[in-house]
């Protein structure tokens, strides 16, 4: 077995990109990463258009085009990333259960009701169960990597896919805080009738007890339930909501000031929950459900990085809801790299 050590001696990371099966033409493997990505093809519940299924292997083919030298950490490529084989299975089930999804939606479209419906009620238990399924998966994949000692991060697909990884973290650390990143609250019970809705991510994830805050950055499209729930949490919640972010900006208040203002509401070991439509949808056209408005990918980056530097640990991450062409794949690779070497560096400065 080839050593990190060896590898870091023959490897030169100015030649280009080779097409090896992992992100950016890395070297590692399984073994020798200290990050693990797992690529979840899945979005049996989206609501809007589809394509975010496709998202791992598009961010994976896009990553060989990116250059290696990263500001906040030109050596962190060193300390080995690895994305699994995209597991093509689940990917399968997801393009065949969506189908299967699309009739639930088109039946709540016509205004009928689905428990009165013996057939379709049975379709939306089946549904609920295979989403199950796929996050018990995820959790055992995630539950394995960090018994080896190894960081996770998770590349979706739609927003349901990291509950199992939260799952999972949930069991590691008795307290954590969620920084969010969203156009969309994600706070509704069962959306659609769905369990487990890439729009109730975050509701799901507040049943974790472990979970102390939840901060979301970015919503501008969200429902009445939802801001009910974030004023009746007793601020376990908090949402910086886009139009009010952006009237500051307006007022002249500077970006890094309300960056640090959003990092001071987090406990001290953070995971980080990217939705891409976060952004302006220019940066990703493709997405799921796109929302006018947004922030730059530099907005961000300056809110992650002010995680590390306020000495708060990253302790995981996904990416989700990237679309299935090239440039999303571009910018979602990107998103992916920059995260998996602040992840690294919050390590080195606990």
């Amino acid at each position: 077995m080839t050593t990190r050590e060896e590898i870091l001696q023959s490897f030169n990371p100015n030649d280009i990109g080779v097409d090896n099966g992992n992100l950016l033409g890395l070297p590692f493997d399984y073994d020798s990463a200290s990050i693990i990505v797992i690529g979840v093809p899945w979005e049996v519940t989206v609501s809007y258009q589809a394509g975010t299924a496709a998202a791992p292997q598009a961010i994976l083919q896009a990553s060989r085009q990116l250059d290696i030298f990263d500001f906040d950490y030109p050596s962190g490529w060193q300390q080995g990333i690895f994305m699994m084989e995209i597991p093509q299975k689940i990917q399968q089930k997801s393009d065949a259960l969506r189908q299967d999804a699309t009739r639930i939606i088109e039946g709540l479209e016509q205004g009928k009701s689905i428990a009165e419906d013996a057939e379709l009620s049975q379709v939306l238990r089946m549904l609920n169960q295979e989403c199950r399924a796929v996050n018990q998966w995820l959790y055992g994949q995630a539950q394995a990597a960090m018994n080896l000692g190894k960081q996770v991060a998770v590349v979706g697909g739609d927003h349901s896919v990291p509950l199992g990884y939260l799952q999972a973290l949930a069991d590691r650390y008795p307290e954590f805080g969620v920084l969010h990143i969203d156009a969309h609250a994600d706070l509704r019970d069962a959306y659609e009738g769905f369990e487990f809705s890439h729009a109730s991510i975050m509701f799901n994830a507040l049943q974790l007890p472990q979970l102390s805050k939840l901060v979301q950055v970015g919503i501008r499209d969200v429902c009445h339930d939802e801001i009910h729930l974030i004023q009746q949490s007793n601020g376990r919640v908090s949402a910086y909501y886009d139009p009010m972010l952006k009237e500051k900006l307006y007022a002249g208040i500077p970006w890094l000031e309300i960056c640090q203002q959003i990092v001071a509401e987090l406990p001290q070991q953070v995971y980080i929950s990217f939705d891409i439509d976060g952004l302006d949808p220019k940066l990703c056209p493709n997405t799921g459900t796109p929302v006018p408005g947004g922030l730059e990918l530099e907005q961000a980056f300056c809110l992650f990085r002010e995680v590390v530097r306020s000495g708060r640990q990253i302790i995981g991450f996904d990416v989700v809801e990237v679309g299935d062409r090239e440039w999303d794949g571009n910018v979602g690779a990107r998103a992916v790299y920059k995260l998996c070497n602040l992840m690294g560096l919050s390590q080195l400065e606990d």
